[in-house]
């Protein structure tokens, strides 16, 4: 079985939302490097086979060049972290070997260039400011070595290369500064697109959809840990007649002000989502019925407690609130939901305005009788009566 290319180059090294322009810098410098240690290889076999002389300073300055080459790239490969160091270490030898190439290898007119291929790798992995940096110190330090080479080059030559090398770093400048502020737009307009479409877009909560799939993840993941969780189903009572009797608006000005008493109510590790019209879960990982109990209460005084009034004339909210939890590994999302589900049809039944533990759920054993808050304190409770 043979390992793909790709993976040999790059270490098999998956990137997350977000991190495209640092997969894009780990790639290219990969690239580079094994490039460079490839095209140095071909002029050292040149070299060896006499069919392109080169003086022996220089030779050796290739031959380190090429293994220091692949040597970065086994400490890049598969550590996307060590982009920066890595390029700055391969910044300095490249600039080391030009050097080279053009005081040893005075029978070369071409070898200046060299130092043209190294601006637009710089100003891609190091960045707009590194980049006029190197080019600045580049065109400055070939204008003053240049009379000093055994074979310098014409005046006209020296300009047209000084030249060539300020308008390519102008160019990756723009350019680099325009792919960037093109990417975090991208990511900008991503982002408001996740949101969207994992959003509802009257309360802000996290839609069915985007709900029950990050609540898999959560209960799968404190399932692993060994920790139960606990969904709370809360369905607000007799919502259709607010939309009946007072309109549309004020029902949807109800939804807004119990998603917002929800999101004050839970923990940042909490889920909440709205599921239905006016049907809202929230799944609370590790956490037990009797943690979740006192919680569940206090969102029900809260939706009692919510003062809305629309053209002056009150609108009292009341919920029903069915409680299930499942112990590590014992049930999917969708068996937990279901079981919340009928622990709230309980409360409904109950009279309303309650709290429900099913009694099949992790709750101890109850006969299924409205109590007190006293004994849903004491973890006796299977229903929390009217306060």
């Amino acid at each position: 079985m043979h390992a793909h290319p790709g993976r040999l180059l790059f270490g098999g090294i998956t990137f997350g939302e977000g991190q495209e322009y640092l997969s894009f810098q780990y790639r290219f410098l990969i690239v580079v490097l094994i490039a460079g240690a490839l095209a140095t290889a071909v002029f050292l076999l040149g070299e060896s086979t006499r069919l392109n002389r080169i003086d022996s300073p220089h030779v050796v300055s290739m031959a380190v060049f090429t293994t220091v080459s692949l040597l970065l790239w086994g400490v890049l490969r598969g550590r996307p972290a060590a982009v920066r160091p890595v390029a700055w270490l391969y910044l300095g030898i490249c600039q080391l070997e030009y050097l080279s190439a053009l005081v040893h290898v005075p029978q070369d007119e071409m070898r200046a260039l060299w130092f043209l291929t190294n601006v637009p790798g710089v100003y891609l992995l190091l960045g707009r400011r590194t980049g006029a940096v190197v080019t600045a110190l580049t065109v400055v330090g070939l204008a003053w070595i240049n009379p000093q080479l055994s074979a310098p080059y014409s005046p006209n030559a020296l300009a047209t290369l000084l030249v060539g090398i300020v308008y390519q770093a102008i160019f990756f400048h723009v350019y680099s500064a325009r792919s960037i502020s093109y990417l975090q737009q991208v990511h900008g307009l991503n982002r408001q697109l996740h949101d969207l479409a994992a959003r509802d877009p009257l309360t802000g909560l996290l839609n069915a959809r985007a709900y029950y799939a990050g609540c898999e993840q959560a209960l799968a993941a404190a399932a692993c840990e060994g920790h139960p969780s606990t969904v709370l189903f809360v369905d607000l009572d007799h919502f259709k007649r607010i939309n009946d009797t007072r309109g549309h608006a004020a029902g949807d000005e109800v939804l807004r002000r119990v998603a917002a008493c929800l999101r004050e109510q839970v923990r940042h590790s909490d889920w909440v989502g709205r599921i239905g019209g006016e049907e809202f879960s929230l799944l609370l990982p590790r956490t037990a019925t009797a943690q979740a109990l006192p919680l569940a209460e206090r969102l029900r005084v809260c939706l009692e407690a919510l003062q809305i009034e629309i053209d002056g004339q009150p609108i009292p909210v009341t919920a029903s609130i069915g409680v299930a939890t499942a112990q590590a590994g014992e049930h999917t999302m969708t068996t937990l939901q279901q079981q919340a589900d009928e622990a709230m049809y309980q409360a409904k039944a109950g009279g309303r305005n309650r709290v429900s533990v099913l009694a099949t759920s992790a709750a101890p054993p109850t006969s299924g009788a409205g109590l007190g808050p006293a004994a849903m304190g004491a973890h006796a409770a299977a229903q929390l009566p009217i306060c």
